[in-house]
This record gives structure tokens, sequence and C-alpha cells, in this order.
């Protein structure tokens, strides 16, 4: 009896032993495939996060596309019409960047006389007309309008005005017959900003004057789209240089939402030029950085550069530096003697919610 009780006893103790190594194992079994499921966490965790910067990038990448898109309708529609658009900000910015570039495009509209206008302070222009043929000027701003004639010598004629504008300026100078006969225009331009947030930082698309330019933090700037201006040879021999500019005006603030709905509304086309031009100049700076000024001025000028290096200036035509060869001092038009036809035109479109 004995024996048996005690074989009963082993064999107790062998089914509590068995039970408790199962539970053992299957603790060591879980705790293995957590360590397993942690281990992969970590090593997918990088390319989880590059992909999850991807999708947020290509997400604001649409909204710029989008944007693009309907400033470029409502640019052309006439003064007060629009549209209204919905766009998802989950994980993006959208605000204002202003006075992002200036621009300065001068040109002579008559052949018999070259006017040059410097500016001496901040109420006084001086004129000088080689020909001696300017006999009136006028500023013309966003809201105001000032006029004066003068008598025209060899010297400078200086002319003071009350005209202050923290916008754009235009001035026009007329002859004896108070036909323009010079106009020079200067307009600030500004855009808009799509700023999201990123595992290696902040990633900016910015909207300026018809061009993108983008910026990692962790990479240089870079220009995926330009300001747009063409040269073209026409039917008729003569060549044409069209500069379309676009300014987009923020009203409020624009912030982030889910689901941010903004009016993209059109103030009006201004167009300063829109005839035969001579003497053409052109100046441009951008404050978004400082290399892009300067890959703009490359973009334009390469064709000059081209042809410079290879000896044929003397047939050339296109856009040309006006004085110093890296685009400094301002762009030109080389035409070879044929008359010019200048188109500009300046898309005023104004951004609120």
């Amino acid at each position: 009896m004995s024996s048996i009780r005690r074989c009963k006893l082993d064999n107790n103790i062998t089914r509590d032993e068995r039970g408790v190594s199962e539970v053992l194992g299957v603790i060591m079994m879980l705790a293995m495939v957590v360590s397993i499921m942690g281990g992969v966490w970590v090593f997918l965790n990088p390319y989880l996060s590059d992909f999850e910067d991807n999708t947020n990038w290509n997400k604001a990448t649409g909204i710029a596309d989008r944007l693009e898109d309907r400033i470029d309708v409502v640019g052309d529609s006439p003064n007060g019409t629009g549209v209204r658009h919905k766009l998802s900000m989950q994980n993006s910015l959208l605000q204002a960047v202003s006075n992002v570039e200036l621009w300065t495009i001068s040109a002579d509209l008559v052949s018999t006389d070259q006017i040059s206008i410097r500016s001496v302070s901040d109420s006084s222009i001086g004129i000088s007309s080689m020909n001696e043929t300017a006999r009136k000027v006028s500023i013309t701003t966003s809201d105001s309008y000032f006029a004066e004639t003068f008598v025209s010598s060899q010297t400078e004629s200086i002319v003071n005005y009350d005209t202050v504008s923290s916008g754009w300026k235009m001035i026009t100078v007329y002859d004896s017959e108070d036909m323009p006969i010079h106009r020079s225009i200067s307009y600030p331009i500004s855009g808009l900003k799509i700023i999201t947030t990123l595992e290696s930082g902040e990633h900016e698309i910015n909207i300026a004057n018809n061009a993108r330019i983008e910026h990692f933090a962790n990479a240089p700037w870079e220009i995926s789209k330009y300001p747009n201006i063409q040269f073209d040879e026409l039917a008729s021999g003569e060549f044409r240089l069209s500069i379309l500019l676009t300014n987009i005006e923020v009203n409020g603030t624009l912030g982030i939402s889910s689901t941010l709905g903004i009016d993209i509304l059109s103030s009006g086309t201004l167009t300063p030029f829109s005839g035969f031009g001579y003497n053409l100049r052109f100046t441009m700076t951008n404050e978004i950085a400082a290399v892009i000024t300067p890959q703009y001025n490359e973009l334009w000028l390469s064709d000059y550069y081209l042809n410079r290096a290879s000896g044929t200036l003397d047939t050339f035509t296109g856009l040309v530096p006006y004085e110093r060869s890296s685009g400094f001092d301002g762009i030109s038009v080389e035409t070879q003697g044929i008359p010019l036809y200048l188109d500009v035109n300046i898309q005023q479109v104004v951004v609120q919610k």
C-alpha cells in the first residue's frame, strides 16, 4: 500500500512540474515574441517615419498644385470674380509671405529719345532726357496720383512729390504733346508658403510669382518652377518679350485646419507695357534666400553665356545683361536693331478665409 501511495504521489509531483514547465514555456515564448516584435519595430521605425514624411510631403505638394491652378484661373479673371476652395491641412500650415520679390521694369516708349529716372530721395526723382523732349511726369500708385510739368534741359531735372506708398509705383514721362515717351514701374510681389513638419525638420513650399521654391531642413533650396518670362520671334520678324507677374495679397490669417476654406479673388490685371519698347531694363530681387536671385539670372542669361563662349554675340538675339555680365545691374534685350514688342501684365489676386 505504501508503495502505491508513493507512486501516486510521484505521479502528482510529475504532473505539477510538467504544468509549471508549460506555463514557463508559454511565458518565455511570449517574451521572445515581444522581443522580436520590439526588434522589428525598432528596425522598421525609420522606414515608417520615412513613409509618413513622404506621405505628408506628397499631400503638401498636392495642395501647392491645386493652389497654383486656381490662382492661374483667377488671375486671368475679371476684377471681383473668384472661386471658393477647401484644403485638407491636417499636417501643413498655410501662411502669407509679404514683399518676397521686388520687380522694377523700365523702357522708352519711343525711339526718338532716351530717358533715365534716378531716385534722389523718398519724395524726389531726377529725370534725364537725352534729346530734351521730356516735359511732364506722372506718378501713379495703388491709391494716389501725382503729375507735374517741368522744363527739360541738358542737365537732370529734379521733381519733388508728396506721393508716398508702400505698394507699387508707376512713373510715366510725357513729351510736349502729352504723349507718353517713357515708363517705369516698381512692384513688390507677395505670395504663399506651405510649411509641413517632417521627421528631419520643417519643409517649405513657397508659391511666389508663378514660381515654386522648396526647402528641406537638411537640403539646399530648390527651384522647381520659375517666373513666366518669354522671348519670342513673331511671324512678322519682330520680337516680343512677355513678362507675367502674379501678386498674391492675403487678407487676415489662414492658419491650419482639417478643412481650410479660402476665397481666391481677382483684383484685376495691371498692364504697364503693351506696345513697342526701347532701351528695356528690368531688375528682380528675391528675399526668400540669397541663392534664388543669382539662379534666376543664370537661367534667363543662359543663352547669352553660351553665345558669348562660342563667340556669336554679334548675331545673338535674346536676354542680355544690362551692364555687368552677372545680371546684377539688371537685364535687357538684344534684338540686333529689330523692333521689340513689350508685353507686361501683373495679375493681382487676393486670398482670404
